[in-house]
């Protein structure tokens, strides 16, 4: 079978299942994509560029969708060197939603197209209205309308669509949901597993915990509202006071890549650092780390807050499971569907940082409730979400 990957990034959600592709020697598997570093083994990567960036004068609404018409032009003409070359794929499979699938059954119209499909967009009921005090005005609800086009164009493309949990699923249109399986991505639990009395010591970059008796961790790709960072630092600001062995490592860029930029030009980190009374020398900021470093910080973790509104779901929730952590988790549907409150982790109201420091101070009490709360988080990644079942199940989507 000849298989290509398409997706901005490398290798994105496919390390998995384009590795176990490429090991059959009958198999022909291609990545394209728009990074240049990274490799797989057996996986050819080739690269396609976008030729321009979205016009300034572009109206604003059709932003997103220019922007992937014109990675989808760019991954067009890859696809047309690729047929030069011999090579017309069996399958294709691509992440939706930015661009590289749109124009692919031109190239290849008798390829079977599956798409990764992560978010159907809406202005109400999950992540755009979830905060009262920011509605959506009416330029929002058009603007996101059509930030679903390229979704549309490649739902009515695809032979077959994917998506990674139940609440992602359920966010698409009721015609197009028989068209999407759930599948999960899955976690590889041999690598993402507890070590009894794991103390963090990065020498990397310097960075030693070891000697922290209590250690609070939170991850996200940048630091931002969507993803709870304020309401983080306010009940860590708050829970220094009162424990003095108390430190907090907070892993990502201090960027927003969800929601609004602020309007003052300052970032979050900035934001919360100039109005909290915070020590910061129990606050540490090592940026984004490599996985195995991740791993390491979630092994020493004494509590793990994952916090995000009513959106997808980060894979770093369910890795600190998988690894022992005990999670204290927003209670919204996102996280519900993983976390049973004093079953598999701990709920909170996203919105309250006193109620988010009550809850990180009963998980470090270490009770054998909470110890408990901790085996329960990883028995459930084990039986649920392991990469061993899921791996199996997402090929034999594909071969189908």
């Amino acid at each position: 079978m000849r298989i290509l990957f398409l997706h901005d990034n490398f290798p994105a959600q496919f390390p998995h299942v384009a590795t176990a592709l490429a090991k059959d020697p009958n198999n022909q598997v291609i990545f394209g994509t728009t990074r240049k570093e990274g490799e797989l083994p057996s996986v050819r990567r080739v690269c396609f560029q976008a030729k321009r960036q979205v016009k300034v004068e572009t109206h604003h609404y059709l932003h997103g969708l220019e922007r992937a018409v014109i990675t989808g032009e760019a991954v067009y003409q890859l696809a047309k060197q690729l047929k030069k070359e011999g090579f017309v794929p069996d399958v294709v499979y691509g992440h939706s939603g930015w661009g590289p699938p749109l124009f692919i059954k031109d190239v290849f119209p008798k390829s079977r197209l599956l798409c990764y499909f992560e978010w159907f967009y809406h202005a109400y009921g999950s992540d755009v209205d979830f905060d009262p005090a920011y509605p959506p005005s009416p330029d929002d609800e058009a603007r996101i309308r059509m930030k679903n086009s390229p979704i549309l164009l490649d739902l009515d493309a695809c032979d077959r669509g994917m998506t990674p949990t139940h609440w992602q699923h359920q966010q698409f249109p009721d015609e197009w949901k028989p068209k999407i399986d759930v599948i999960n991505d899955g976690f590889d639990t041999e690598l993402c597993k507890p070590i009894a009395g794991a103390k963090l010591k990065l020498d990397r970059i310097g960075l030693d915990l070891s000697q922290a008796e209590q250690l609070i961790t939170y991850t996200a790709w940048g630091m931002e509202p969507y993803r709870g960072f304020p309401q983080f630092m306010r009940a860590i600001a708050k829970l220094q006071r009162t424990h003095p062995n108390l430190h907090a490592i907070i892993v990502g860029d201090d960027r927003v890549v969800y929601g609004r930029q602020r309007t003052d030009g300052k970032s979050w980190k900035d934001e919360m650092l100039s109005t909290l009374q915070l020590d910061e020398s129990r606050l540490h900021f090592p940026g984004k780390l490599p996985h195995d470093e991740l791993r390491q910080v979630y092994q020493a973790s004494s509590a793990h807050v994952y916090l995000t509104r009513p959106f997808i779901l980060s894979w770093s929730m369910m890795e600190a499971m998988a690894s022992g952590c005990l999670v204290i988790g927003a209670d919204v549907p996102t996280i519900t569907e993983i976390i049973t409150d004093y079953e598999t982790g701990l709920l909170v109201d996203f919105f309250d940082p006193d109620a988010i420091a009550a809850k990180i101070e009963e998980a470090l009490q270490d009770t054998e409730q909470m110890k408990t709360l901790r085996k329960n988080a990883r028995q459930h990644i084990i039986d649920h979400y392991s990469l061993k079942n899921t791996l199996a199940n997402h090929l034999s989507w594909i071969k189908r």
